[in-house]
């Protein structure tokens, strides 16, 4: 049913929540620190393991699911358009130096996820090498 990917959801919530603010705290900043981009990544983690498990979500939960998965990037930019960017730019170089190396580590990871979800090619046997010469 849909309302176990809202369940789903919601736990990924409230884990990614509470470990943005333990990591803020963690770092010195009285804020949760990446809460919602946790949530999304234990949403994906979990999302995939239970497919991967071979029991896999029914069409409903699975709707459930992608629904909230496509609704959490507005959610998201929403919740960024809130943070005072310009405080922060004044503050000093710490944010540009977080920003630059966020989007150096994705860049610096795309060959990884990119060799890691390739599927290797088949390999040509003789024999049906000798049939498509035919």
């Amino acid at each position: 049913m849909i309302i176990y990917g809202v369940a789903l959801l919601s736990l990924c919530t409230l884990a990614g929540i509470f470990a943005g603010e333990v990591l803020g705290r963690l770092i010195g900043v009285p804020a949760n620190v990446g809460g919602v981009g946790i949530a999304m990544l234990l949403l994906i983690f979990f999302s995939s393991w239970i497919s991967n498990r071979g029991t896999g979500l029914k069409p409903k939960t699975e709707q459930g699911v992608e629904f909230w998965s496509a609704i959490y990037i507005p959610i998201v930019v929403a919740m960024a358009a809130q943070q005072n960017v310009v405080g922060a730019l004044h503050s000093g170089p710490m944010a540009i130096l977080a920003g630059l190396t966020a989007v150096g580590i994705a860049f610096a990871l795309v060959p990884v996820l990119d060799r890691l979800g390739r599927k290797k090619p088949a390999t040509a046997t003789p024999a049906s090498l000798s049939q498509t010469a035919r």
